[in-house]
């Protein structure tokens, strides 16, 4: 597996409940492109029309060889999940305070590009605060484990 591209601000902006694996649709130079890490996830949501998943907002760099097949670098593209998959999604989306969101983008084993995304809910300030305390913590005991040794 080699990662691309990882959205390291959900994990601090969400809680995630459930992580999925799917394939993104991607037209022509792109996989050229996403294949060369030439993307960004940060911005990016997942939405749900008419049975269907698109991912929105995420950004793919057109690709530098080719000028004239290149298409729209921020343009919606679609997911390839089951239909089991979508539905479960849709239905806990349509409930108060979840989103779907990209969590990262990789080529798997077999040369396909995937994406994992995320079931979230979003985090409280106090919340992001009580992470951040936690982290500093577990930072102390690390550091005076390191100098006890």
């Amino acid at each position: 597996m080699k990662l691309l591209s990882n959205n390291r601000k959900a994990y601090h902006e969400y809680f995630i409940e459930e992580t999925y694996e799917a394939g993104i649709v991607l037209i022509g130079t792109e996989v050229k492109s996403v294949k060369d890490g030439k993307l960004s996830v940060k911005e990016s949501y997942v939405e749900i029309r008419s049975g269907e998943a698109f991912v929105e907002g995420m950004n793919v760099t057109p690709y530098g060889h080719a000028s004239v097949f290149n298409v729209d670098p921020v343009r919606s593209r679609k997911l390839l999940l089951n239909k089991r998959e979508i539905g479960t999604l849709y239905e806990k989306v349509t409930q108060a305070g979840y989103t779907i969101i990209p969590l990262k983008v990789y080529v798997n084993d077999r040369g396909l590009v995937k994406m994992q995304i995320g079931l979230a809910r979003g985090k409280k300030l106090y919340d992001k605060r009580e992470a951040s305390k936690r982290k500093d913590a577990k930072r102390e005991m690390e550091r005076a484990l390191r100098e006890r040794q």
